[in-house]
């Protein structure tokens, strides 16, 4: 028999797990898309989305070669997503990341994008990678900040509007 095999890597951080996603994960992850946290990527969104959206993280990791990771506890409860992505009307690859409700502050996304940077830079030989942040998301300013980048411009996305470029 033949079929497709699909890889993607479980990391582990200080604190963290960064994994596949799985069906579990379904309520944290509409609990975010559904709120105002969604806010800083393009949401909230409708429930009816959330299925076919957290399926799509595992179909990224098929089609690229490479995605992004549910990040968990230690008890593998789900926090966030955070990862490498990117679209046919993507600026280029990039480092996202979306905290869950009742997990910011605990250096999810910091941990997980140094995480996923180095991944990008030693695992797929990436000699850059960007960050794109809504011109009215100041913590994913701060966070683009504090991972080291610096802003290089602004994208105008169709859907999205403008986009803040950080590399």
């Amino acid at each position: 028999m033949t079929g497709t095999t699909l890889h993607i890597p479980t990391l582990r951080t200080a604190h963290f797990v960064m994994r596949a996603p799985k069906a579990s994960d379904l309520p944290a992850y509409d609990a975010f898309r559904t709120s105002e946290r969604a806010r800083g990527v393009g949401g909230p969104y409708p429930t009816s989305q959330s299925h076919d959206k957290l399926c799509s993280l595992i179909g990224h990791w098929l089609i690229e070669g490479y995605g992004r990771w549910i990040v968990a506890d230690q008890d593998d409860n789900p926090l966030g997503v955070v990862g490498l992505m990117t679209a046919p009307d993507w600026p280029e690859p990039e480092i996202g990341w979306s905290v869950f409700g009742g997990s910011e502050g605990k250096g999810v996304a910091f941990e997980a994008a140094v995480e996923s940077r180095r991944y990008a830079y030693e695992v797929l030989g990436w000699p850059t990678v960007i960050s794109c942040v809504m011109p009215d998301n100041n913590r994913s300013r701060a966070l683009a900040e504090r991972l080291g980048a610096t802003f290089e411009r602004t994208h105008r996305h169709a859907e999205l509007g403008p986009l803040e470029i950080w590399r």
